[in-house]
């Protein structure tokens, strides 16, 4: 068999290997994944696998810590060369350049040359292999080779692997890339005015002249500690021309340092936002079925306000720095950003770990936008949405939005209602506000457990405090034993069934009453077993 037939073959069983695929997936996850929850223990392992192995390295050039040293040295290597050839075997599908080749070759009924997928392979990995990270990693096992002492000089690659694992040396290194143009401008004056001082100061202060340089490196040395406000004392400049360059260096020395703090602060101050973008991003990956906000104006501050007294975890995204700076004030998890951003709901774990979106903003226009880049991450997740005019709806609706509500629309049949029928309006207003802790909340039946094939008349409703409005079902289920019903979009409302309603697991109890008691049913629902004389 051809080796091009081979590969071929090869290359199409790992494409069909869900083996191959979760193995691939877990060695992304554990090394370049930056949302994946094993990636901060491993990062904090290896700095500590970093800074041991540097210690012990140091210490043994004058002390003998015997041979479990040299152990310990060969196990760090073992781990960093596999950590180098996986993060080279997850930088690219060689499988998939393999079959890419191929098919543009059957495309074009061109004769498949494997040389040609041989060297887009191995192009590839030369990228990764030259990138800056890369060589690092690579120099950084260089210094286990005892017998070539000079290479204990790559000792301190292994400190640069640090940038790789530790977040705040990331963002350091991030703002210098950014201010690169800035501080080659500054360096490019620092070199100006080192050369001309020093060059002053050899030519004023030689020794054939009386001074005390004997060479143009010593004034070079000279200059420099001088810019840099040193002055260790050691060459002191005698005449008055040598003395007016001291000067001037002086004042150029510190003008550059002032001018570089400047530079860096400046840099931070405009990352501060990402480093809370980070922070907010850290937080949602230890959470599940959250709800993220988008828009922070007077409908999302209620919504905020009523998330956070039910202790329900939320996001929040604005644009307006007013706003985003009143939801901190407010303690809330907040990213100043356009919400419309494909890549920012990403970082918010859209499609992911978030359970629902609610697009609150003033414009129906970034309303629409939200959902769509919503839906295109997540075919699932619950959108609702707020519609600012009625000729909207249809298009939220259209653009994947589960609900569309309109407020103006809903205050306007709430104040309807008040009028009409004031003291029903006041209680039922007081049982949803949750005024006294009384309460109208849905109680999901967990499958398999204490209610999971019981009926309403084995429920203690009556025990616990409780009145049941109604169960929420799928549409499949039977209504017979219901006085009425109604359908939801892909579920159906069984009103006030009667006591013979069998329950199922997924279905969704509506009940009134305190919140103790509701909370206690929810509890009593954890178990597997239902007891009547513990309600």
């Amino acid at each position: 068999m051809a080796l091009s037939d081979l590969a071929i073959r090869f290359a199409y069983g790992l494409e069909e290997s869900s083996a191959y695929r979760k193995a691939k997936k877990a060695a992304y996850d554990l090394l370049e994944n930056p949302h994946a929850r094993i990636r901060p223990y491993f990062d904090i392992f290896m700095m500590l696998l970093v800074l041991s192995s540097v210690f012990f390295l140091l210490y043994s050039v004058k002390h003998h810590l015997g041979v479990w040293s040299d152990y310990f040295e060969d196990m760090v290597v073992a781990l960093f060369i596999l950590e180098y050839l996986g993060r080279m075997w997850v930088y690219d599908d060689v499988h998939r350049i393999i079959i890419d080749e191929y098919e543009k070759s059957d495309l074009i009924n061109e004769q498949f040359r494997f040389s040609r997928a041989l060297w887009t392979i191995l192009r590839s990995k030369w990228n990764y292999m030259s990138s800056p990270m890369a060589i690092i990693d690579l120099l950084a096992i260089l210094p286990s080779y005892r017998p070539l002492r000079i290479l204990r000089l790559f000792l301190l690659f292994r400190l640069f692997k640090l940038f790789r694992y530790a977040h705040s040396i990331q963002q350091f290194s991030s703002v210098l890339r950014e201010k690169r143009l800035e501080l080659f401008t500054l360096f490019s004056f620092l070199m100006f005015v080192l050369l001309v001082g020093s060059s002053a100061i050899y030519l004023f202060e030689a020794r054939e002249t009386g001074g005390d340089i004997d060479g143009f490196f010593e004034g070079i040395y000279w200059a420099l500690v001088t810019l840099s406000t040193v002055g260790y004392g050691d060459i002191t400049p005698h005449t008055v021309e040598g003395r007016l360059v001291t000067m001037v260096l002086i004042i150029s020395g510190l003008g550059v340092i002032s001018f570089f703090t400047s530079i860096i602060v400046s840099a931070f101050q405009e990352k501060m936002s990402e480093v809370r973008d980070r922070r907010v991003s850290l937080l949602l990956e230890k959470k599940k079925g959250y709800t993220v906000i988008c828009g922070f104006g007077r409908v999302g501050q209620v919504v905020a306000e009523y998330l956070s007294r039910d202790k329900l975890p939320f996001v929040i995204i604005d644009a307006d720095e007013d706003a985003v700076e009143l939801a901190r004030r407010e303690g809330y998890l907040v990213v100043q950003g356009k919400a419309e951003r494909i890549g920012l709901l990403q970082t918010l774990g859209v499609g992911r770990s978030a359970g629902k979106i609610l697009c609150l903003t003033g414009d129906d226009v970034v309303n629409v936008f939200v959902t769509l880049s919503a839906r295109q991450l997540d075919e699932d997740i619950e959108i609702i949405s707020r519609a600012n005019h009625h000729q909207s709806v249809n298009k939220l609706l259209h653009a994947g939005a589960n609900h569309a509500l309109e407020p103006f629309k809903v205050v306007g049949l709430i104040a309807g209602e008040y009028v009409g029928q004031p003291v029903a309006f006041e209680a039922i207003h007081g049982i949803v506000m949750g005024e006294d802790d009384i309460r109208l909340e849905t109680v999901h039946i967990p499958p398999g457990s204490a209610l999971d094939g019981k009926t309403i008349g084995d429920v203690p409703l009556k025990e616990m405090r409780l009145i049941l409005f109604g169960v929420i079902t799928t549409l499949d289920r039977s209504s017979d034993h219901v006085r009425s019903h109604f359908d939801l979009d892909e579920q159906r409302f069984q009103f006030n069934p009667g006591a013979d309603f069998v329950l199922l697991g997924d279905d969704m109890l509506l009940v009134f009453g305190h919140q103790y008691s509701v909370l206690r049913l929810k509890q009593k629902l954890k178990t597997r077993r239902w007891r009547r004389k513990d309600a």
